[in-house]
């Protein structure tokens, strides 16, 4: 049986990504000494861009 054209997922489809994840998040925030992770709590850590490539 094989799958339906309108459920399947297109490569092209993911476009650009408006934001990091969490760890892309924290790793770039500790880097930039914007966050100290044994001080700071896990919760309301701000959202940061992707980098332009």
């Amino acid at each position: 049986m094989s799958i339906d054209r309108s459920l399947k997922v297109s490569k092209k489809t993911g476009g650009k990504r408006s934001v990091m994840t969490r760890a892309e998040r924290v790793a770039k925030m500790v880097a930039d000494k914007k966050l100290d992770p044994s001080k700071n709590g896990v919760l309301g850590i701000p959202k940061t861009l992707v980098p332009k490539a």
